[in-house]
Order: C-alpha cells, then sequence, then structure tokens
C-alpha cells in the first residue's frame, strides 16, 4: 500500500461517538461496486460501534449538499464511492477540516482527503491470460458505464492480459454512458457477441448485471467484477475479479478512530491480500490445467512484481 504522509488527527475522544458516512453514486443493491462499499459500512457500524448513514447521490450538486450536511453534522470520516467526488470532497476538506474525507478511485489527496484504490487491473490481467488460453474466437468485450480513468484502466489490464497471449488477438470495448440502465449494458453486450465475443467483462455498477444476463442467455462466459458474482449468473461466470472493499474500509476507520490515519494516495492490490480471482466453483472443471497454471504464473507475477501493469495518474493537492 502506497501512502502520502500527513499528519494525522487525534483519536476520537473515549466515550465519544464516532460517525462515519458513506455516499454512492448508485444503488447499493447492484451486487457490485456499491454493494461492497456499504458492506464496508455495515462492517464498520458493527466492529467499531460507529454511527452510520449513507446517501445516494444523483449530481454534482447532490456531491457539495452531502459533503456539507455530514461535515457540519460532525461525522469523523466520509467515504464517497466513486472518482467523480474527488473535486467536491477537495473543496470539502477545505471546509471542514476535523473531518476526513476518503474517496475510491480519486486522483488526489490533501490534509484531510485520501484517495483509495483499488487495483482492479491486476485481477482483470489474470482474467485477460485465462480468456487468451480458452477463446474460441480470439474475441473479447468489455462492457462499461461511464468511461472513468479507473473503469478504463481495468479493461487495459485485461486487454494486456488477453494479448500476451494471442498478440493478434482483439478486445472490443463499449461504454453505454450509465451505472445503472441495466438494459443498455445488456444491449451492449449482445452486440459484442454479436461481434464475436466469447468472453466478457464488465466494470458497470448495477448495470453490469445486463451483461451477466446477456453472457448466459448467449451461452458465453463472463467475468464478474468486485465482489464475487459467481452466483448472479452461475453458468456463465467463469470467475470474479474481487477487492476487499469492506476491510479496507474498515482498516481506514479503525485507524481514523484510532488517530493513527494518515491520509494520500492509497492503494491496495494482490500483494495485500485485498485484490484476487475467484473462480466459480461449478464451472471450474471447464478450465484447463495448463490454462490455470498459466493464470497462476501471471497472479505471481504481479505480486512480486515481475508483472508491471499502468497506473492511474495521481497528484497530491497542496
Amino acid at each position: 500500500m502506497s501512502l502520502a504522509g500527513c499528519a494525522p488527527k487525534p483519536r476520537v475522544a473515549p466515550g465519544s461517538v464516532f460517525r462515519v458516512a458513506l455516499l454512492t453514486p448508485g444503488p447499493v443493491s447492484d451486487a457490485g461496486w456499491n454493494a461492497a462499499a456499504f458492506e464496508g459500512l455495515q462492517l464498520i457500524k458493527s466492529r467499531l460501534g460507529a454511527q452510520t448513514a449513507m446517501v445516494q447521490t444523483t449530481s454534482p450538486a447532490d456531491f457539495d449538499d452531502a459533503f456539507r450536511d455530514f461535515g457540519s453534522r460532525g461525522f469523523n470520516l466520509i467515504f464517497a464511492n466513486g472518482f467523480e467526488y474527488t473535486d467536491a470532497a477537495i473543496q470539502a476538506g477545505r471546509d471542514f477540516p476535523s473531518t476526513y474525507f476518503v474517496v475510491s478511485s480519486g486522483n488526489r489527496s490533501s490534509a484531510n482527503v485520501a484517495s483509495v484504490s483499488f487495483a482492479l487491473e491486476q485481477a482483470t490481467y489474470a482474467e485477460g491470460v485465462l480468456a487468451g488460453v480458452m477463446s474460441h474466437t480470439g474475441i473479447v468485450g468489455a462492457i462499461g458505464g461511464i468511461e472513468l480513468p479507473a473503469i478504463k484502466l481495468t479493461f487495459e489490464g485485461f486487454r494486456l492480459g488477453f494479448t500476451s497471449v494471442r498478440p493478434a488477438a482483439r478486445v472490443l470495448v463499449s461504454f453505454t454512458g450509465s451505472f445503472e440502465d441495466v438494459g443498455a449494458a445488456k444491449e451492449a453486450a449482445l452486440a459484442l457477441i454479436g461481434r464475436g465475443a466469447d468472453f466478457l467483462i464488465h466494470n458497470a455498477d448495477a448495470a453490469g448485471l445486463g451483461v451477466l444476463q446477456a453472457a448466459q442467455e448467449r451461452h458465453v462466459y463472463v467475468f464478474g467484477a468486485y465482489r464475487n458474482q459467481n452466483v448472479v449468473a452461475s453458468q456463465a461466470v467463469l470467475a470474479s475479479a474481487v477487492v476487499d472493499v469492506p476491510d479496507a474500509f474498515l482498516k481506514i476507520a479503525t485507524e481514523v478512530k484510532a488517530g493513527t490515519f494518515r491520509p494520500g494516495m492509497l492503494t491496495f492490490g494482490m500483494r495485500e491480500g485485498m485484490v484476487k480471482v475467484v473462480f466459480n466453483s461449478q464451472l471450474r472443471d471447464r478450465i484447463p490445467a495448463a490454462a490455470m497454471e498459466r493464470v497462476k504464473r501471471a497472479e505471481q507475477g504481479i505480486i512480486d512484481g515481475t508483472i508491471r501493469l499502468p497506473e492511474l495518474p495521481r497528484a497530491n493537492s497542496p
């Protein structure tokens, strides 16, 4: 995990209420990105006895209103689950210096604003290797919601893994512009399948459920994202790229409560055990032993640093 060294604030006083809030850009019923964040908030509530609150935002104006609401009410820590919250969090950090703001997939930090990123591209690289060995058509597809840097990076990891096995292969990418439109994501997936893709990957939050549906209906393989989605479409999801958002959120909250947290650019990956590929036990026997061996070698290469992947551009803010 990489950190920038801002000085920690005093610990939460014994006997005082520890308050933690969460902002999400979509519903926590998405079985993926936002559901994982909500699970983290619930873990903080149960393990640390925190008073928690959350709000789903729909526009940048909502970002500012929510940050100001929680900041003025004395919340100690506010998680904002998406790159799009970065600018509003930096401003809110100036206005509420006693509150910590943590932005998932952000690209800036300050004295009390941290960015926490999960190197999902490490898991999607390994999935790309698997698809490269198993694909019959040499064509795979990636469906995203809004075209954000972190999402593009996960697709780039998949492409690099795929082409490391099949240099001349094709990766088709489609963005629907929505994290909620399940129908649009399904149509995009069907379109890529129609162009020959026999493996799909998604990074579309709640809309990603449409990709899983399309894969199962058309009998192609698909990879789940962020949470273990193997049971969502059990005959199509070969594996899921999983990030341990709940434990990462709990780790941050524990440090904030103890007064040891240092905001900065935080990254969790395979080396920290917070990013991994989880295989679908129902479909595991369809993966050739040689393919699984290639995946394991790729994972080990990422952990020991012999395989290096692109990273998001980041800068600390004054």
